[in-house]
């Protein structure tokens, strides 16, 4: 199994990740594991959205698309307002 994450940072931004074990990524993300992580700095984090695939192709394919997402198209994902989605993707950067 493998997990799309996405973590709310100490400042307010989001983190999106893949990994096959989730505990052990959010552990390594909160302990600062890697001090050039992009983690590192912005901690504590906090986990606020998965979802899991079978197959690890879906699931990067998933956190590439989530990675370029606006933060407001983000925020409705977290929230599980799917229904948002479509519209939030036809509207521009401003």
């Amino acid at each position: 199994m493998y997990t799309v994450y996405i973590l709310l940072c100490s400042d307010g931004k989001y983190y999106t990740g893949v990994t096959n074990d989730i505990e052990r990524r959010f552990y390594e993300h909160q302990s600062g594991f890697d001090k050039k992580a992009y983690t590192y700095s912005r901690r504590p984090v906090k986990l606020v959205f998965q979802e899991h695939f079978q197959d690890i192709h879906q699931a990067i394919a998933f956190e590439k698309q989530v990675k370029g997402w606006r933060i407001e198209k983000k925020k409705a994902l977290i929230n599980l307002e799917w229904e948002k989605l479509p519209e939030l993707a036809k509207k521009k950067k401003e």
